[in-house]
């Protein structure tokens, strides 16, 4: 898949597309991308998904502190693997592609790609305060040549499946819940970083990952995970917090994974992890001993989920 970070080097044949900031990629927008690619391909059309960088709800003011489900490079990896389609452009969203009309938004696109179908969720609108919803394009595209399709809510539990509701789930450290709406387990990916190194004094060594702070983190606390070494799933138990026991000032919360059965240096290379379920909220502990009494129980349970 081609991941690009502007319109300026696409010049595209017969082209679907689709545009949001489709971040998670969850079942809802997972049932729009499976159609494009599967509509494009079986019509002889390139699959094509545009995404907003930053976010429009940063950039506008509405969430300030937003974190990411899946920042781009995440969203490209997915967007291959699990839905197949064949380009990602990454648009950069600023002040003055929100003043953009729908018309002008969509004869920009128009400049790039033989635009055949257009593909909207439920509650899609673009352009300058919100105008080109579905009703409006397909408006537009009977003048330009292209049609429109958009698809309903994908409900959850009675609830409409959003990107806000994974976010909420991962803050109650329900990661569980947040697999569920997703459709696949939430993933972080980092570089493996050096720490202080108690974890290999007490024989269970961890890694620590780097990962972006613009990326949402679960709440603080210990899982079970998987963890992907050059593409090969091994079970670990990870930690996400302060390690109150050793370091309870410690301000941002640390990442560390202990893969089970495991024993290699791991220092700079980049790993993914993903969240299985979440075991028991982080504590203090008197002292050492009572901490590897503990870590081992966890090790024990993480073992009979991931078996």
């Amino acid at each position: 898949m081609r991941h690009l970070r502007s319109l300026k080097d696409i010049s595209l044949g017969k082209t679907w597309l689709t545009v949001g900031v489709f971040d998670g990629i969850h079942r809802g927008h997972q049932e729009i991308l499976k159609a494009l690619s599967a509509g494009a391909h079986q019509a002889g059309a390139t699959a094509v998904v545009l995404s907003f960088y930053p976010h429009p709800a940063a950039v506008l003011g509405k969430r300030a502190d937003l974190k990411y489900l899946t920042p781009p490079e995440e969203k490209a990896e997915l967007l291959g693997r699990l839905c197949d389609v064949d380009v990602l452009v990454t648009h950069p969203f600023n002040h003055d592609v929100a003043a953009l009309s729908p018309e002008d938004f969509m004869a920009k696109l128009k400049d790039h790609m033989d635009l055949q179908k257009l593909l909207v969720g439920y509650d899609f609108a673009l352009g300058k305060n919100r105008k080109g919803d579905a009703a409006y394009l397909t408006q537009l595209g009977l003048k330009d040549g292209y049609t429109v399709q958009q698809f309903p809510p994908i409900y959850d539990n009675a609830e409409v499946i959003s990107s806000s509701r994974v976010r909420d789930s991962l803050a109650d450290g329900n990661v569980v819940a947040a697999n569920q709406l997703l459709g696949h387990p939430y993933a972080l990916t980092g570089n493996v970083i050096h720490g202080d190194g108690r974890g290999r004094k007490i024989n269970i060594p961890t890694a620590n990952i780097a990962v972006s702070s613009e990326k949402a983190i679960p709440a603080n606390g210990v899982y079970a995970c998987y963890v992907y070494v050059d593409g090969v799933k091994q079970p670990a138990v990870t930690n996400v917090g302060i390690r109150p026991t050793f370091t309870p000032n410690q301000a941002e919360a640390s990442i560390e994974a202990h893969l089970l059965d495991f024993n290699r240096d791991l220092y700079d290379q980049a790993l993914r992890l993903e969240f299985i379920e979440h075991l028991r909220p982080e504590k203090k502990f008197s002292g050492v001993d009572e901490l590897i009494s503990q870590i081992h129980a966890d090790i024990k349970k993480a073992r009979e989920i991931l078996k």
